[in-house]
C-alpha cells in the first residue's frame, strides 16, 4: 500500500521553485510551517554552508529564528526543503546523514532538470529513504 500524497498549497509551491530558481546555482534551504497538520508557510534560512553549490547548512542563528517565527504563528514544523541545483530531486548520502529531524517531511527541488523543476517528497528516518508522493492544492 502505498502512502498518501502530501498535500501543498499551490501558493506554497510556487514560492518553493521561485526560491530556488533565484539562485540557480546554489543550493536554497528553509522550513515549512503548518497548522493543524496542513502547511501554511515557508520560512527562509539562509545557507551557510562551506561550498553552497554542492550543499546545504541552515544558518543556525536563521534556523532559530524560523522556529520562533513557528511557535508565534503557532505553527509546528511541516517540512525541511533544500534544492539540488545540479543533481536529482533525491536525497543524497549528506543529505540522509543530516537529518535530524525524523517527524519532519523533507522535500527536495531539482533544477537538473530541462524546463520543468521537479519536486519530491521524502521521510528520512534511521538512514532509511522513504517517498512521498506529492499532491496540489489549488486554494492558498
Amino acid at each position: 500500500m502505498s502512502p498518501q500524497p502530501v498535500l501543498l498549497p499551490r501558493s506554497l509551491v510556487n514560492q518553493l521553485l521561485h526560491q530556488a530558481q533565484s539562485r540557480p546555482d546554489f543550493e536554497v534551504c528553509g522550513l515549512i510551517g503548518a497548522h493543524q497538520g496542513h502547511p501554511t508557510h515557508v520560512y527562509p534560512v539562509t545557507n551557510a554552508a562551506t561550498d553552497p553549490r554542492r550543499h546545504f547548512r541552515m544558518d543556525p542563528q536563521g534556523q532559530i529564528e524560523a522556529m520562533k517565527s513557528l511557535r508565534e504563528r503557532n505553527e509546528t514544523l511541516f517540512a525541511i526543503y533544500h534544492s539540488h541545483p545540479h543533481t536529482d530531486a533525491f536525497p543524497s548520502d549528506e543529505d540522509l546523514e543530516w537529518a535530524a529531524y525524523p517527524e519532519a517531511f523533507y522535500l527536495i527541488i531539482s533544477l537538473n532538470t530541462k524546463g520543468v523543476l521537479e519536486m519530491r517528497g521524502f521521510r528520512l528516518v534511521d538512514s532509511r529513504i522513504e517517498e512521498i508522493p506529492l499532491a496540489m492544492e489549488e486554494k492558498a
